[in-house]
């Protein structure tokens, strides 16, 4: 069970200027106390064709954390223009908020964001080299897409499953020097949860969380 829940997600100052910072205000509960802290990371993703192009605005890690609900504002700013494509500056893409436990990520939620312009005559006739000024941003703040992954909570946890690879790799070993031993094949699997909502079908697919 996950120890985290997000339960809220408000985006402040939407829409507003390209140039203007991202702020979320993120409420979550804590089902008991943490030891460590959580790493929340902010993500604009430049390119739909590539994650080099992913910007990370921010990282924040907020702890200690007893058990309970809590708020805070998560800001940061906007992206660096010059490591955005010319080509994709324009219509539509994606912000992401993660958050890790141990360095390991248990919920990512995506908003799918429109930049354009809002001159009516700079929509229609945009000019080559992008006007970020003259930019607006608008996030679909109403439309998250959560994705959520099962993680080890507790450090003895992690132990056990170093114990298990360990026994794994010797069990593979043993079974090498048997000649009439099968190979032994270890398979991991992430087990990720998908939340979605009934209007998805009008979001463009090109993204993936």
């Amino acid at each position: 069970m996950a120890k985290v829940n997000v339960c809220n997600i408000v985006v402040l100052d939407n829409p507003s200027p390209f140039l203007n910072p991202f702020q979320f205000e993120i409420t979550f509960e804590c089902i008991e106390e943490l030891k460590e802290d959580l790493e929340w990371k902010m993500i604009y993703v430049g390119s739909a064709e590539s994650e080099a192009y992913d910007q990370v605005l921010d990282t924040i890690y907020v702890g200690p954390i007893p058990e309970g609900k809590h708020m805070f504002v998560f800001q940061a700013d906007p992206p660096d223009v010059t490591k955005i494509p010319v080509n994709d500056v324009l219509g539509v893409t994606v912000v992401l908020l993660t958050c890790c436990y141990r360095s390991q990520e248990f919920v990512r939620v995506g908003y799918y964001t429109n930049n354009e312009y809002s001159d009516v005559e700079l929509r229609e006739n945009p000019p080559i080299q992008p006007l970020f000024d003259k930019i607006v941003r608008n996030i679909l703040g109403s439309q998250p897409r959560v994705t959520r992954f099962k993680i080890n909570w507790e450090e003895a946890c992690e132990t056990k499953e170093g114990l298990d690879r360990e026994m794994l790799d010797r069990t593979a070993a043993t079974a090498d020097t048997c000649s009439s031993a099968s190979p032994v094949k270890t398979v991991s699997q992430t087990d990720v949860e998908w939340c979605t909502d009934n209007s998805q079908n009008s979001i463009p697919k090109t993204f993936v969380f």
